[in-house]
């Protein structure tokens, strides 16, 4: 017998992108798996809420090899599309212009494509902050070019580590931008009709082919340990002893990784992301903008929503949607007319939703802290976005540590 298809159970604990992953992986090399999920729904941090709407806006690049193989291995890579293959329409609220900018190097050949602020020196910045070994602030790598900081490096680092270049390490961004220099690998892909249906329900359809079981309204109360092994899981009013050929991933977030685990080394500090969908009129079609010098950073057009997205959003964590709405739908129409995307397109804002991930991602800061071994105990590995060496928090950091923990225990 196969170490992969030893006995035993392995128990994955968290349905989040990272606890599919690894429930899948293993799933697939002959484990027998159950995923406990706390929550009425899985998903985590890449959900869709009870009504069907997203928590947030989620994209993906190319450059994202785990999550497309990840969206692939459950079906559903072809619902995940490309609203923009041409370049990404952005548009400046300061000076009231859109351009169309491609996200590809191999395409800043045409002046009419490149970001604004490219000139000879500021590509060679940006090839510098791309080398391995740099420390220091994304903002510090190219304080002696603004205006590619403004218009193309700041929106970049604010959608990939959730955090302000002033704040932002270098080589968390290095690591993205070594990345998008493949081929291919600056596609830009959303999901067509929304995570749910598109990331979420695929994937349990897909591990109940595979014979896992799944259990949500499992949330993990404690964890037993002696001698270096994982000995049982205490749920609400069930204590779940594990053999010897028992396993065990947590694929949690880092702060209820640390209430299991004391002593475990996790991130301190966090940055939320603000989200608010509008409903409008059913227009065929997705589209994605990018915007400068507003609250808002990007928007995303779906028939039946537009959905506005605020990433490192610690000033307007205490605003109220009455107060948000009119000047987010203001800067979104502004847009929308800019580019003249199909309406309408009313001056007042139509009814919305607003959420916010208060602890969307690790805050990706010069002191965050290096992420801990992923196998903490000789039966129990650990699985989230936050364990990545390299890249920041993202779904394919998630996918990734999921299925590394899966191996990590075959």
């Amino acid at each position: 017998m196969s170490a992969a298809l030893r006995p035993g159970l392995l128990h994955v604990i968290g349905a989040g992108a990272a606890g599919l992953a690894a429930a899948l992986e293993a799933a697939r090399r002959g484990a027998r798996v159950v995923l406990h999920e706390a929550t009425p729904q899985a998903g985590g941090r890449a959900r869709a809420l009870p009504d069907g709407t997203d928590n947030g806006t989620h994209a993906l690049l190319g450059a994202n090899p785990a999550a497309l193989g990840f969206l692939e291995a459950i079906g559903a890579r072809d619902r995940w599309v490309e609203p923009e293959p041409e370049a990404l329409p952005v548009y400046d609220l300061a000076t009231q212009r859109l351009r169309r900018v491609a996200l590809s190097p191999a395409l800043w050949r045409d002046p009419a494509l490149r970001p604004e602020g490219l000139s000879a020196q500021a590509m060679l910045a940006l090839l510098g902050a791309a080398l391995p070994g740099r420390g220091g602030s994304v903002a510090a790598a190219f304080a002696r070019h603004p205006a590619l900081l403004r218009g193309f490096v700041e929106p970049l680092t604010l959608a990939a580590l959730n955090t302000a270049p002033q704040e932002a390490a270098l080589p968390r961004l290095a690591a993205v931008l070594r990345r998008m220099a493949r081929p291919g690998a600056c596609r830009l892909f959303v999901a067509r009709d929304g995570l749910g249906p598109d990331l979420v329900q695929p994937a349990l359809a897909a591990l109940e082919r595979q014979g896992v079981e799944y259990r949500p309204l499992r949330r993990l109360r404690a964890l037993s340990e002696r001698e270096g092994r994982a000995t049982a899981l205490v749920f609400s009013g069930e204590d779940v002893p594990l053999g010897p050929a028992d396993r065990v991933i947590l694929a949690l977030p880092p702060w209820e990784a640390a209430r299991l685990l004391p002593g475990l080394t996790v991130p301190q500090r966090h940055a939320p992301i603000l989200n608010l969908h509008f409903a409008r009129e059913s227009v065929p079609g997705l589209r994605f903008i990018g915007l400068l010098g507003g609250l808002s950073h990007w928007v995303l057009l779906r028939p039946g929503m537009a959905s506005v997205t605020i990433s490192a959003a610690f000033a307007l964590q205490a605003e109220s949607q009455e107060l948000l709405a009119p000047r987010l739908w203001a800067e979104l129409r502004q847009a929308a007319l800019a580019a003249r995307l199909p309406g309408p397109w009313p001056e007042a804002p139509p009814p919305c939703r607003l959420v916010r991930e208060q602890r969307a991602t690790p805050l990706h800061g010069p002191d965050q802290p290096p992420p801990p071994p992923p196998r903490r105990l000789a039966n129990l590995a650990l699985a989230g976005d936050w364990l990545d060496p390299a890249l920041p928090a993202t779904l394919e950091a998630a996918l990734r540590s999921g299925s590394r923990a899966a191996r990590a225990l075959a």
